[in-house]
């Protein structure tokens, strides 16, 4: 999965693992695609890839604006953002725990 979104150019990869703080899935990863245009490609393309590798019952959220595009894959929850709106919402901070008690 990560070599999916390394050659569709995305940045700032983040893993976080979330054992202990969701049962929604084990791990969230977090990455910026530079446009919209980019961001639609780099979910898509993911998305054709896990299936290739016989995935099943992926869901994705987000398409066709392309701002924000969550992909379910199960055990693994990816959200690839503008670099804006990841800034805006801030999921690694929040998930890693990072932030102080008022921010939060």
């Amino acid at each position: 999965m990560r070599a999916s979104l390394e050659d569709d150019k995305a940045e700032e990869i983040a893993v976080i693992d979330l054992e202990g703080k969701s049962s929604i899935a084990d791990f969230m990863v977090v990455a910026s695609g530079r446009s919209q245009r980019q961001v639609g490609a780099i979910a898509e393309h993911l998305v054709e890839r896990m299936e290739k590798e016989g995935l099943r019952g992926i869901r994705r959220q987000g398409m066709p604006q392309n701002d924000w595009v969550l992909i379910d894959l199960g055990d693994v929850v990816v959200h690839v953002f503008r670099p804006e709106v990841r800034e805006y919402y801030r999921l690694e901070k929040m998930w890693s725990g990072d932030l102080p008690a008022e921010e939060a």
